[in-house]
C-alpha cells in the first residue's frame, strides 16, 4: 500500500513542474492512443491505395514532375511537366509510397512500441532484480559469479546483441486478437495485431543488468541494516529477508529505473524494426525504414512523422521518469547507462 507521504511528495513534485504535467500529458496521450486505436484511426493503416500514394500532410504541398509521352506533329515526344500535389483533408499526415493513412499507422505503431516497451521492461526487471537482490545480500563469490555475468552482457553494445540473439532464434511473433474488432465495434480495422515475441525475449535479455545493478546496490546497503539484523537473529532464512525486509525498500529505485528502460526499450525496438528485425510492419521504426527512400525526392514526413512520435514518446516517459525519482526519492541518480 502506497504511503500517504509519497503520495504527499507525488502531489508537491507534480504541482511544481511543468515538465512532470507535460511529461504525464504525453505519456496518457500515448497510451490511450494505443489503446483506443481501432477508434482513433480513420483508416486500416494495412490498407494500399495506390492512386493517392504520397500525399503530403494538412498543411503542406508538394510539387513532382511527371513525364508523358504525347503526339506532337506527328511525333511522339517525352513531355516533362510540374504537377503540385496538395494535402488531402482526409489523410491529416498524408500517406506513404504504397498510399497508406500515415496518421493510422503512426497510431497502430503506438502499440507495438509500448507493448514491447512495457512488457519488456517487465521480463528485464524479472530476471535482473532477483540477480541483483541475491548478488548484493549474499556478497562473496555469489556475487563475483552474478555480477561477472551481468559485465559479460555490458561488454556488447544492446542494439549488436540485440540483433545476434534474434539472428540465432528467428523472428517469432504472436497474432493478438483486436477486442474492440473482435467485438464488432469497429469492423473495418484489422482483426488482431502482431506482437514481436522474440523482440519482447531479446531486449528483455539486454536490459536486465541494469536492473541488477541498482536492486545490488540497494541490498547492499540494506543487508547492514538493524531491522534485517533483527530478523535474521530470530531465526528468519535469508529468502524470506530478502522477500520481507530487502525488496520492499528497494522497490522505489527500481520503478524509477522501469520508467527510464521504458523509454531505452522504445528506442531499442524502433532500431531493430528499423533494421528488419522485428516481425512487423505496423512499428514506427519500420516506418521510417520504408521512408528515408522518399526524404531526397521531397517526401519527407514518409519518414519524419513516426521520428517525432518516438522522440514524444521517449521525451514524455523521461519526464514522467524525472518525476517519479524526485518525488519518490530526491537522492537517486538518473541512470544514463539504459540505452
Amino acid at each position: 500500500m502506497v504511503s500517504s507521504r509519497v503520495i504527499r511528495n507525488l502531489k508537491k513534485e507534480f504541482r511544481g513542474s511543468g515538465l512532470a504535467k507535460l511529461g504525464l500529458a504525453l505519456v496518457v496521450i500515448i497510451l490511450l492512443t494505443a489503446v483506443f486505436a481501432p477508434f482513433i484511426a480513420p483508416h486500416n493503416p494495412t490498407d494500399q491505395q495506390l492512386n493517392q500514394s504520397e500525399l503530403p500532410p494538412i498543411g503542406f504541398s508538394q510539387t513532382e514532375e511527371r513525364t508523358s509521352s504525347q503526339m506532337v506533329d506527328g511525333e511522339i515526344q517525352t513531355v516533362t511537366e510540374e504537377v503540385e500535389i496538395t494535402a488531402d483533408p482526409d489523410h491529416v499526415f498524408g500517406t506513404d509510397g504504397l498510399g497508406r493513412d500515415m496518421f493510422s499507422r503512426v497510431v497502430y505503431g503506438a502499440r507495438t512500441s509500448l507493448i514491447v516497451g512495457v512488457l519488456g521492461t517487465l521480463l528485464a526487471a524479472s530476471i535482473g532484480v532477483p540477480v541483483g537482490l541475491l548478488a548484493g545480500y549474499h556478497r562473496g563469490r555469489v556475487d563475483d559469479a552474478l555480477m561477472r555475468i551481468a559485465d559479460i552482457s555490458l561488454a556488447f553494445p544492446s542494439l549488436v546483441l540485440a540483433v545476434a540473439l534474434i539472428g540465432l532464434w528467428g523472428r517469432a511473433a504472436v497474432n493478438v486478437p483486436d477486442p474492440f474488432v473482435v467485438a464488432g465495434l469497429a469492423p473495418e480495422m484489422p482483426e488482431s495485431f502482431v506482437l514481436p515475441i522474440t523482440v519482447v525475449i531479446v531486449v528483455g535479455l539486454v536490459n536486465w543488468v541494469w536492473f541488477a545493478r541498482v536492486a545490488r546496490g540497494e541490498a547492499l546497503s540494506l543487508r547492514g541494516q538493524e531491522y534485517v539484523k533483527a530478523s535474521r537473529a530470530l531465526g528468519a532464512d535469508d529468502n524470506t529477508i530478502i522477500l520481507r525486509h530487502v525488496l520492499p525498500n528497494a522497490v522505489t529505485p527500481i520503478i524509477v529505473l522501469g520508467t527510464v528502460q521504458v523509454a531505452a526499450i522504445i528506442l531499442l525496438e524502433s532500431s531493430l524494426s528499423f533494421l528488419g528485425f522485428s516481425g512487423t510492419t505496423l512499428s514506427w521504426g519500420f516506418d521510417i525504414a520504408q521512408g528515408r527512400d522518399y526524404v531526397s525526392s521531397g517526401q519527407w514526413w514518409i519518414a519524419s512523422i513516426p521520428g517525432l512520435a518516438i522522440m514524444l514518446s521517449v521525451i514524455g516517459i523521461n519526464l514522467l521518469g524525472d518525476w517519479l525519482r524526485d518525488a519518490l526519492d530526491p537522492g537517486i541518480e538518473g541512470e544514463g547507462g539504459a540505452a
